[in-house]
């Protein structure tokens, strides 16, 4: 694992592959994270319905990269870019609410073909980046910008909207999930 001092050999696939602390997991993370939302734009291309999916996953791509960088680079991740996904959040979530109002109210299995395995796995990995932030964080070496965790929050919630959108348009109901862990609180009307 120690660096060649001879550069002719150098085979490194990351320049700070080798640096203790968790801001190396959160950056490894976050390149995984961009791979998988290239899949699903991969996936999305092949069918005609989601065309207009392509646009935001491309973006999403490149902003998963620009939150990887940000933390021990410059900042690259805006609050212009926050409102873009909220306001596509918010678009989606209209769409989806007015074919079946009661489709976002339930825990679901994932389930659903492409793009949507990529989708779910793009949700678990910014969860992933989110928890190596909390590790970051405590080991009180970097400065976290308050737009990367907004980020990863968000995209997490924006990567499950587009599997639900998705199945939505293509016809295909999740299965509900009821945890015999949790117990929901009964809302108040």
């Amino acid at each position: 694992m120690k660096p060649e001092k001879d550069l002719s050999k150098l085979c490194c696939c990351y320049s700070f592959i080798n640096d203790s602390g968790w801001l190396t997991d959160y950056e490894v993370l976050t390149d995984e994270l961009s791979a998988q939302l290239g899949m699903a734009t991969s996936a999305a291309e092949t069918d005609a319905a989601l065309a207009d999916l392509i646009p935001d996953l491309d973006r999403l791509q490149a902003l998963a990269l620009h939150a990887n960088g940000s933390i021990r680079g410059k900042l690259a991740v805006t609050e212009t870019d926050l409102d873009w996904l909220h306001a596509r959040y918010d678009h989606f979530r209209q769409e989806i609410e007015a074919r079946e109002p009661e489709r976002m109210k339930n825990f679901v299995l994932p389930r659903g073909l492409a793009p949507v395995p990529e989708l779910h796995q793009a949700r678990s990995t910014a969860k992933k980046a989110l928890r190596c932030l909390v590790r970051v964080k405590e080991e009180n070496r970097w400065e976290i910008p308050p737009e990367i965790p907004r980020f990863l929050n968000m995209l997490c919630n924006f990567c499950f909207l587009l599997t639900v959108l998705v199945n939505q348009r293509r016809g295909v109901v999740e299965p509900v999930f009821v945890s015999q862990s949790y117990r929901l609180k009964a809302r108040n009307p």
